[in-house]
């Protein structure tokens, strides 16, 4: 129901509208009543109303006065004035002021009504607006929320490097420019996955933690962009942030700590990477800030790992270990070359980085004889054992007198790994493409299609064509063709089979279509090949008969 104030200063005219209004019937609460403008100001600035019906013409405060002072109060106050005949000019003033409507004197009920019934309608399709308004800002709003946490989640995780990708995340969330840097702070639950723990546990302590870090770090939002990459872990991009701002968090990692503690006896490990310079810096950060929580945990749960209590040379070993030996490793055994050599040069870039002072040659060797262990025990040379050529390394290696020679010992190693890996795949697919045409050659009788054949070798359809055709120099369906020609030569060579019976025998449904492709491919019709050869011609190693 809506609220509607009546001002007049002739009580006869309040009166006349209080009682022949169908207020209820028309959406409205009974009206409340006032006599002077001064009076309906107080009111108004006490009380919500929708609906303010004014005289014009009043002693002290006139209506246009009254619904000027009325609207910057409530600029969505819909407005009904009333005015004598020798009152109209006052009206233009009123609809000026922002008055939507008017009546005159003598008061009718029926026009009253229809004014009413129309302001009602214009309210519920002002709030119809309002709530689809205020739904489209939370959804914006909820909108903008995921996609800055998408962006952080592909930023740690190394997808969102590109420049062009960049610049694409840049446009969506207008991103500022990394002026002072970026940090990054993981909070983990600490034993999420301890034995002992349901899985609705699991979810409410999950669900729990996210709250209780999204409240934790309100106050800080516009310079944080938060992903959740695990129900016990989420990650705070920290952007732009001044000394005060740093502050203020230190404050709120305890906070989250003790809240978490106190609502779910659950202890939070917190990692606060060092600054970085660029976006591109956040995979490392966030590698950094994981390793320095591993560590704490050894210790005790519950620290705030920071980026001072970081072993330089732990964590190298690290990433050497457990992140570029592996994934040198997986690209040499798929067989990328420039993958892998790449991957190789990130290696040597690390292993030889001089952040605590120069590299020793005893520590590069010794990594040197690890590395060359870890990859003759993963790749394991295709099965075979290669034992000669791996004591040449081993020995090289030991033989070195600076780093340089162990790093062009361990690229040689790479290198030829790739090079006769390389020719091993090659030589197995000249074996299997070999295999699909003695098969084809074998049952050239039979209209076997590509894809009965990628099903036959348990190959892709569109892969096995790339391939016979890079091997072979034609496409499997010229090569079906030239392969039955050559039968049917052979065939017509035999005066007592019929053309057509060659043609049957080479799998070709009709002679139209045999004579067509013969003709085609040799030159002359079956009749004419037969006739020429039968008649002392070419035989087919070109001698005379």
């Amino acid at each position: 129901m809506l609220n509607v104030l009546i001002v007049d200063d002739e009580p006869s005219n309040i009166q006349g509208l209080v009682r022949y209004i169908k207020w209820e019937e028309l959406g409205y609460e009974q009206p409340v009543t006032c006599e002077s403008g001064g009076e309906a100001l107080e009111i108004l600035g006490g009380s919500v109303f929708e609906v303010l019906i004014t005289d014009v013409s009043m002693p002290g405060m006139n209506g246009i006065e009254l619904v000027a002072r009325a609207k910057a109060l409530h600029p969505h106050l819909q407005v009904l004035m009333i005015s004598g005949y020798n009152e109209f000019e006052f009206v233009r003033d009123a609809i000026d002021v922002g008055a939507q409507a008017y009546v005159l004197k003598p008061l009718k009920p029926e026009e009253v009504s229809s004014r009413l019934a129309a302001m009602r309608g214009t309210l519920e399709k002002m709030n119809a607006i309002i709530e689809q308004t205020s739904e489209l800002e939370k959804k914006v709003s909820e909108s903008i929320k995921l996609a800055k946490e998408r962006f952080a989640a592909d930023l740690i995780g190394g997808i969102a490097q590109t420049d062009e990708m960049l610049a694409s995340w840049e446009r969506l969330l207008e991103l500022p420019a990394v002026k002072q840097g970026i940090r990054i702070i993981v909070f983990s639950l600490d034993r999420f996955l301890a034995p002992g723990k349901e899985a609705k546990e699991r979810v409410l302590l999950g669900s729990v933690f996210r709250r209780t870090v999204d409240i934790g770090l309100s106050d800080l939002e516009p310079l944080l962009f938060p992903a959740q990459t695990a129900p016990d872990e989420i990650v705070v991009l920290e952007l732009n942030s001044a000394a005060e701002d740093r502050a203020r968090m230190e404050k709120q990692l305890r906070f989250i700590q003790e809240m978490m503690l106190e609502q779910c006896g659950s202890t939070v490990t917190v990692g606060c990477s060092r600054l970085g310079s660029r976006w591109e810096d956040a995979p490392l950060l966030y590698k950094e800030a994981r390793f320095m929580m591993a560590q704490s945990r050894l210790i005790e749960d519950g620290q705030i790992a920071r980026y001072e209590q970081l072993d330089s040379a732990e964590f190298k070993d690290y990433r050497l270990r457990e992140e570029l030996m592996p994934d040198l490793v997986k690209l040499m055994e798929s067989g990328d070359t420039a993958g892998a050599m790449e991957r190789l040069n990130r290696i040597f870039d690390l292993l030889l980085s001089r952040e605590r002072g120069p590299v020793s040659f005893s520590y590069v060797q010794a990594f040197g004889m690890s590395f060359l262990s870890e990859l003759i025990r993963s790749l394991k040379w295709g099965g075979r054992p290669d034992g000669e050529s791996n004591m040449l390394m081993w020995r090289q290696l030991l033989d070195s007198g600076n780093t340089g020679q162990i790093v062009e010992v361990l690229a040689e190693y790479v290198g030829r790994y790739m090079l006769i890996d390389k020719n091993e795949h090659m030589n197995q697919q000249h074996n299997l493409i070999r295999k699909v045409a003695c098969f084809i050659e074998e049952r050239v009788r039979e209209n076997w299609t590509v894809k009965q054949l990628s099903e036959q070798f348990n190959l892709n359809a569109s892969y096995l064509s790339v391939l016979f055709k890079k091997e072979m120099g034609i496409t499997i369906s010229d090569f079906v063709q030239e392969t039955r020609i050559r039968l049917a030569r052979e065939l017509l060579q035999d005066p007592g089979i019929k053309v057509y019976e060659v043609a049957d025998q080479v799998g070709i449904q009709t002679s139209a279509y045999f004579t067509y492709l013969f003709k085609k491919i040799v030159g002359r019709t079956p009749q004419e090949y037969r006739d020429y050869h039968g008649a002392g011609g070419e035989r087919e190693d070109g001698r005379r008969s």
